[in-house]
């Protein structure tokens, strides 16, 4: 996942709630937070770098943190079609 983010959505679950696992597949590819586990969707430091990565990736994100000020600009700031999400 290091290198191919996206290669999370082939992970076992298991690896999909690994937060460390999970890190390293949205700094790579933001959009690999769609396969991440729920708990983690909800993880402000794991939504940030996917955001940062990818911003239309907030749409996955947990809804409090889609209304999280500092996590929307980042969205923002990557792409500005977040604001659609």
């Amino acid at each position: 996942v290091r290198q191919r983010g996206d290669s999370l959505a082939w992970a076992p679950p298991a690896l999909q709630a690994d937060r460390n696992v999970v890190l390293a597949a949205v700094r790579t590819d933001g959009a690999a937070l769609l396969h991440a586990d729920a708990a983690l969707k909800a993880d402000r430091e794991v939504v940030l770098e996917a955001v940062k990565q990818y911003g239309p990736s907030l749409v996955n994100a947990d809804a409090v943190l889609k209304a999280e000020f500092e996590i929307v600009l980042e969205a923002v700031r990557q792409n500005g079609a977040a604001l659609e999400f």
